[in-house]
């Protein structure tokens, strides 16, 4: 454990020092800030008034909140993700060059763990992006509707697993490739066409597919190709609003991918001959 935990320093030193995460940093702290502004010269009141609902006020403000919510945090967040993409897909490309390698495996450090402290160290400098930047925002929300609702923090986590499952197939085609082009190109492949599409193809594949073979390949395909699009817009959706996760399938199917991923990882990164 202490070798992962030293490895997972490295990374985060290393990520620290890639001027991409610092530009996200930026735009997070530049977001609070207007986002902040923008609150302080709105009436609360006229916001709500603006509203007609039968409902009671609690409920109209929590709907309010929670879309303004999801307003602000969606397009950074994704923002985001696209930029922890293309800085993460060269942490396994960097570690894996003549000398860096060479000096790492000749430490008492095994192969697993230099991977695994790899991949924690990426995930923690996305988790501490993307919180600053969801608590950040949820703070001066609250402060203003005087409602304090937590379920919103959630998305936190989903954020950073969808981070997580992408950044799984990076780390895989950094071992094979030892470049970090095609795991960033997949990620982005997956995340900004593969998932909407196949999440819209699912949907209405009784409207697309007369052939029950096409339907049968593209649902296979479906639930093997990781939900992002599920996981960063309906998930976050029912997790800020307050009514709970529906369907797990998009996050159990997506787990499932991040572990084969990292186990064919590990299988191929021990059998690599340096």
């Amino acid at each position: 454990m202490r070798n992962i935990y030293l490895m997972t320093l490295f990374t985060l030193k290393e990520a620290m020092a890639r001027k991409v995460f610092l530009f996200f940093i930026g735009i997070s702290i530049l977001a609070i800030i207007v986002t902040a502004l923008i609150f302080s010269l709105v009436d609360t009141q006229s916001i709500i008034s603006g509203f007609e609902s039968k409902a009671g006020n609690d409920l109209l403000v929590r709907n309010i909140v929670s879309s303004l919510e999801i307003m602000i945090i969606s397009p950074l967040a994704g923002l985001g993700l696209l930029l922890a993409i293309f800085s993460s897909s060269s942490f396994v490309p960097n570690m894996l060059e003549k000398g860096n390698i060479d000096l790492l495996l000749s430490k008492p450090v095994s192969r697993q763990q230099l991977l695994w402290g790899k991949y924690i160290g990426g995930l923690l400098v996305v988790l501490l992006n993307i919180g600053f930047l969801v608590i950040g925002i949820w703070i001066i929300i609250a402060l203003k509707f005087s409602f304090w609702d937590p379920t919103f923090l959630w998305s936190v986590l989903i954020i950073t697993f969808t981070f997580a499952v992408l950044y799984s197939l990076i780390v895989l085609c950094g071992i094979l490739t030892r470049g970090s082009m095609l795991g960033m190109m997949l990620a982005y492949f997956i995340f900004l066409i593969l998932s909407p599409v196949l999440m819209l193809a699912n949907d209405k594949a009784d409207i697309f597919f007369k052939n029950d073979t096409v339907k049968n390949i593209v649902k296979g395909i479906y639930y093997f190709v990781p939900k992002t699009s599920e996981l960063m817009g309906k998930m976050i959706t029912e997790l800020a609003t307050g009514k709970g996760i529906a369907d797990f399938q998009p996050l159990v199917s997506s787990f499932i991918f991040l572990v084969l991923m990292m186990v064919i990882s590990i299988i191929t990164f021990r059998k690599k001959d340096f």
